[in-house]
């Protein structure tokens, strides 16, 4: 849809307005798009909501934190 607002003769209301979307969406695409931010979507891969992206990261996080400390403690273990 936002390759289509660029061309000749076509604006991001027409192109709303055929698809059914709010003019607004389309120009926040058309934004992430200059950002390159879309650019999974063009890769083919699955685009996740960004609430599950955070917390997937925070998962990871503590999940690190936890091994790091799991790791101090062995490192600390007198040798018997």
């Amino acid at each position: 849809m936002v390759e289509e607002t660029y061309m000749p003769g076509m604006s991001v209301s027409l192109v709303a307005r055929q698809h059914g979307v709010g003019a607004n969406q389309l120009f926040t695409w058309q934004r992430l798009m200059s950002q390159r931010a879309l650019t999974a979507a063009t890769a083919g891969e699955e685009v996740v909501p960004a609430s599950d992206y955070r917390a997937l990261e925070a998962q990871v996080a503590e999940l690190q934190r936890l091994l790091g400390k799991k790791t101090m403690e062995n490192e600390t273990l007198p040798d018997t």
